[in-house]
């Protein structure tokens, strides 16, 4: 069995040396494999762990005259071991043994960096949940103010999300830890089928049930719509922060540093441009997905169009969903958040979003629905069109107060009516 490996960041897992590294992983396990089942001899194989080797540079010069950047780089490991031991190197294989192989594993150590990453920002999200569980602020529907909530309960809607597409991510991250050591076209015709167990089972994979020369790409495929729908939720939540930002909200704003400029004409400004980066690099990781989607077409038992896109998409959404939890993370530790604001939003228009209250006070003291809508929506446009005051209007409502005294027209602008459950929301959530 080959010997772990340390993990390297995100970004070294995918650049030419590491790739390589994997292929020289998936090659020993190879070597590993056939010793344990007796047809290498084990001293052998030790000696071909410690003397095997590759340079990038000469890989690179080997290609450029075979043009095959997988018998460019056997190539120069089997000079570093001499034919002796090359022998020993790629027995029975064929390329996508090694390349989908080794992609697996590129794909599962980026998938337990991302891991960190999620339980990162659950952290960050559960704490500001419950910081902010009893503040009072307003929920809108059509980007219209509707009734009251807190911002817990938004960032509890975030923490649901976020903990919703992490499992998704984690089942699919699983689906796709397969490896193969199938020989061309998936037969095993020249290498024991036993074989590719053993190597799977040494590099932390599952064995794919079927190979047709190269793993099926809808595994693929299923993997990067997760990486899409990651993508979409945090642009979700860099969005509501972009929202709540502007100016005529203002009940958050992103951390703004004492050296940071917003404009380099208007001194004054103070942007969302973390946000907005997020939702713009969203943008690339659900476009690749349809590139994962069209690799799943393939002639016969294989072709190459899948692995020149792949090359790109793979590495870019996996580096550019490992950086949006990072910066979604660093944008809501530092979220400056303006209760005072979010409360006085509430009570715009003298309160017009307090009018189901009224309007199902009014039906209880005998007025039929439609009466008491048409009562209740003349009051509270009239303060909406014209910057009046709708609690105002109703006091001095000669159809209201036929049926409603002051103290009860009160009891209808009391915002712990709206905030009865959250509590027992809370509590849906094991924390």
């Amino acid at each position: 069995m080959i010997e772990r490996y340390s993990r390297p960041d995100i970004k070294q897992i995918w650049d030419l040396n590491t790739k390589f590294d994997y292929y020289l992983k998936v090659e020993l396990a190879v070597c590993d494999g056939y010793a344990e089942l007796g047809k290498f001899p084990k001293a052998e194989i030790e000696k071909v762990h410690k003397k095997a080797r590759f340079s990038v540079e000469r890989i690179d010069k080997i290609e450029a005259e075979v043009h095959h950047d997988v018998i460019a780089f056997l190539t120069c490991v089997n000079e570093s071991l001499g034919d002796n031991l090359a022998k020993y190197m790629h027995v029975g294989m064929t390329s996508s043994d090694v390349i989908d192989t080794a992609f697996a594993l590129q794909i599962q150590d980026s998938a337990e960096i991302i891991r960190d990453d999620f339980d990162t920002l659950l952290e960050t999200l559960r704490i500001l949940a419950e910081k902010y569980k009893h503040t009072v602020c307003i929920g809108r529907s059509h980007g219209i103010h509707a009734e009251l909530t807190t911002f817990g309960v938004k960032l509890l809607n975030m923490y649901d999300s976020i903990e919703r597409v992490y499992r998704n991510f984690v089942d699919s991250a699983e689906e796709i830890r397969v490896g193969q050591i199938s020989g061309p076209v998936g037969t095993y015709s020249n290498l024991p089928i036993e074989l590719e167990s053993i190597v799977c089972r040494n590099l932390g994979l599952k064995p794919a049930r079927i190979s047709t020369q190269i793993i099926a790409r809808d595994y693929h495929a299923r993997f990067m719509q997760s990486l899409g729908l990651i993508a979409s939720v945090v642009e979700n939540i860099a969005t509501e922060i972009r929202h709540l930002q502007r100016t005529e909200v203002r009940e958050v704003e992103e951390g703004f540093t004492k050296t940071q400029k917003g404009s380099s004409a208007m001194p004054h400004k103070k942007n969302p441009v973390l946000s907005e980066n997020l939702c713009g690099l969203a943008r690339v990781v659900k476009n690749n997905t349809i590139t994962a989607l069209d690799n799943v077409v393939l002639w016969h038992e294989r072709d190459i169009s899948h692995s020149s896109a792949e090359r790109i998409i793979f590495p870019d959404s996996l580096i550019l969903v490992d950086f949006m939890l990072n910066r979604l993370n660093n944008v809501l530790s530092n979220l400056v958040v303006k209760e005072e604001n979010m409360l006085n939003n509430t009570n715009l228009f003298g309160g017009i979003v307090y009018s189901q209250k009224v309007l199902l006070a009014l039906i209880e003291s005998g007025l039929s629905r439609e009466k008491a809508y048409r009562i209740v929506q003349r009051n509270a446009l009239d303060a909406f069109e014209n910057n009046g005051d709708f609690r105002y209007n109703l006091e001095h409502d000669d159809d209201v107060l036929e049926h409603l005294s002051t103290d009860e027209i009160d009891d209808c602008f009391l915002a712990s009516a709206y905030l009865k459950n959250i509590d027992k929301i809370f509590e849906k959530f094991e924390f």
